[in-house]
């Protein structure tokens, strides 16, 4: 499926966080799940896992129920989602999701980072049928888990997929079933350490080593940028 993104998260995140970023993209994530299904984290399951993800990095309790209350200010209604898709260095295919206040900003500064660090902002839409949209969620992999007997519970609630690596558990669904399976996995005690909507590449694809360095600089340079919260690529 194409899963680099997910092994390189956690130099994103450490990165983010030296650089006082990761809080503001941890706050826009939650306001965004409360406007999009309202502040009831029972009712709400992206909520709740965007809260307790904020939790796992240390986000300040106030920080947290201020992201909470800005969906149903009027702060939310400028926040919008905003997608781009591009190319990258040596064909490398770069889906880019944002949450911006200023979509002049957002779309000026997405752009030029694709015309300067050698890559091309494509028309949206072009690489909507490149990538699947997933429920992906993470998990630490226990000693008494059974990953058989698990799969077969998930099954009806959207399970497509799961595999281990390097002690975390993946599990994969289409991105309708995030609610269904989060529930499923809460009910079978699983502590979950991140769940989210993705996107994965369906034709993956490998890079050398040094035609990955420009890659990875610029994808890097997006995801520094303070309305990005989510970028996707084709690597395998």
């Amino acid at each position: 499926m194409g899963r680099a993104f997910e092994y390189r998260r956690a130099a994103k995140e450490k990165r983010w966080g030296s650089m006082s970023k990761l809080f503001p993209k941890l706050g826009k994530a939650i306001t965004v799940a409360a406007k999009e299904g309202g502040d009831d984290i029972d009712m709400n399951p992206k909520l709740r896992l965007a809260i307790q993800q904020a939790k796992l990095q240390n986000m300040p309790k106030d920080n947290i129920e201020a992201a909470v209350k800005r969906a149903s200010g009027k702060d939310a209604a400028n926040i919008a989602q905003v997608d781009f898709e591009g190319k990258g260095p040596h064909g490398a295919l770069i889906f880019v999701e944002c949450a911006t206040d200023n979509n002049t900003r957002s779309v000026a500064n997405i752009r030029s980072y694709f015309s300067k660090y050698k890559g091309e902002l494509l028309k949206n839409g072009s690489l909507e049928f490149m990538f699947s949209r997933k429920a992906v969620f993470e998990f630490d992999k226990s000693d008494e888990l059974d990953l058989e007997e698990l799969e077969l519970e998930l099954i009806d609630a959207g399970l497509e997929e799961i595999e281990e690596n390097d002690g975390t558990v993946y599990v994969y669904g289409d991105y309708t079933s995030f609610g269904s399976l989060s529930s499923a996995l809460e009910e079978q005690n699983i502590e979950i350490k991140k769940g989210s909507l993705q996107r994965i590449a369906n034709n993956p694809q490998d890079f050398s080593d040094e035609q990955m360095e420009s890659i990875e600089i610029l994808i890097d340079k997006i995801e520094d940028d303070e309305d990005v919260q989510a970028v996707y690529t084709n690597i395998n």
